[in-house]
């Protein structure tokens, strides 16, 4: 197995690499061995991020591709955070690769069981919200942006009438969406 870790915002000390290298350790015992891990560790530079230190990694198996975020106020932490959310991501990857090929029997025919990838169960709907749209300038939709503290704000755009999203760039600048006409 290949782990790399690497940084943006930040330079990667040994001390850190070198726990990182520790924590994903019991991943790569799970795993084949032409698997390979990238690791990178980012500094929020929005002051508005109380989690500023990310903990993000890709996972490429045979197969399939594993990916986990994590943020907290420590690298530490998120590397620990992001541990427990991969080696639960890599649990149900060997499930479904155990399970291949098997099913469950009912009235003497065989059915396949559903099954969902570490990926799969990720981008699961698990709540679902409704609103009134608000119409706002994009600049105003970005400092509601700042005050409720989320990512994203949906509006509409009070200029064209179409609904927007304005959202928080990783680097910390803003960005917006909008539909074409």
């Amino acid at each position: 197995m290949r782990l790399e870790v690497k940084g943006r915002n930040v330079e990667v000390n040994d001390s850190i690499r070198r726990y990182a290298e520790e924590k994903l350790d019991r991943i790569e015992r799970q795993l084949p061995d032409e698997t390979q891990i990238e690791v990178e560790l980012t500094l929020e530079t929005n002051p508005s991020i109380s989690a500023d230190h990310v903990a993000e990694a890709t996972v490429w198996t045979k197969g399939s591709t594993l990916r986990a975020r994590e943020a907290s106020n420590a690298f530490e932490t998120s590397i620990d955070q992001l541990s427990d959310k991969l080696e639960r991501q890599v649990e149900r990857y060997r499930e479904k690769r155990s399970r291949r090929g098997t099913g469950r029997r009912t009235n003497g025919q065989q059915t396949e069981e559903p099954t969902f990838s570490g990926e799969q169960l990720d981008r699961m709907i698990v709540k679902s919200k409704q609103f009134e749209l608000q119409p706002l300038t994009p600049d105003e939709a970005a400092v509601e942006l700042e005050l409720i503290g989320h990512d994203f704000f949906v509006f509409t755009n009070a200029e064209t009438g179409l609904t927007n999203v304005v959202y928080r760039r990783r680097a910390g600048a803003y960005g917006l969406i909008e539909p074409q006409d």
